[in-house]
This record gives C-alpha cells, structure tokens and sequence, in this order.
C-alpha cells in the first residue's frame, strides 16, 4: 500500500486518501505559487462577469438551474479557450476520450 499523502493547505486527509485510492495527483503547488488557481479563477470571472451580474435570479433554485445550464451549453460548448488550444471544453474532453479508447 502506497503512503497516504500529506494534507497540504486547504486540502483534507479525506482529499488526500481519495486521490491516493484513485491513482490521481492533485494540483495543488506550494504556497506563494499564485498560478495554480488561474484556470479556476479565470472561469468563475467568466461566468461572474458574463452571466451573474448580468441576471436577476428570482429564486436560490433558478440561480441553480441557469448557472448549471449557462456552464454547459455556452462555457463547455461555445467559448474557446486559449488553455486547449483554442477549442472548447466540450471539444478537449470529446477528443481525449476518443484518444484514450483507441489506447
């Protein structure tokens, strides 16, 4: 049995013991390396910018239900990403399976 991984900042040991079981690697890097959050920080500023403060959600569920549909249909099929290539989410997953089946 492998080492169990040393909880690192804001992560927990049930993090750590999950990504170990599953053969994952997490993504954190060492303190004071502002990079690692880019890609996440980059997306909530898009959906912030280009959806939240833009629309009046009447109810908690609403919010819900839009924001999961606008992550799906304009964030994961529509907007391209520089991150990928210039593709679109939908496009980088859909071609990593299609890689990793004919493997």
């Amino acid at each position: 049995m492998r080492r169990l991984l040393e909880p690192k900042q804001y992560t927990s040991t049930e993090l750590a013991t999950y990504l170990e079981n599953s053969d994952m690697r997490g993504s954190m890097g060492r303190r004071g390396q502002c990079w690692d959050n880019a890609m996440a920080e980059s997306f909530f500023a898009a959906l912030k910018n280009e959806f939240v403060y833009r629309t009046v959600f009447p109810t908690r569920v609403r919010a819900t239900t839009f924001i999961a549909s606008w992550i799906e249909i304009r964030y994961n099929r529509k907007r391209l990403h520089s991150g990928l290539g210039y593709r679109t989410p939908w496009e980088a997953y859909n071609s990593y399976v299609t890689q990793h089946r004919a493997a």
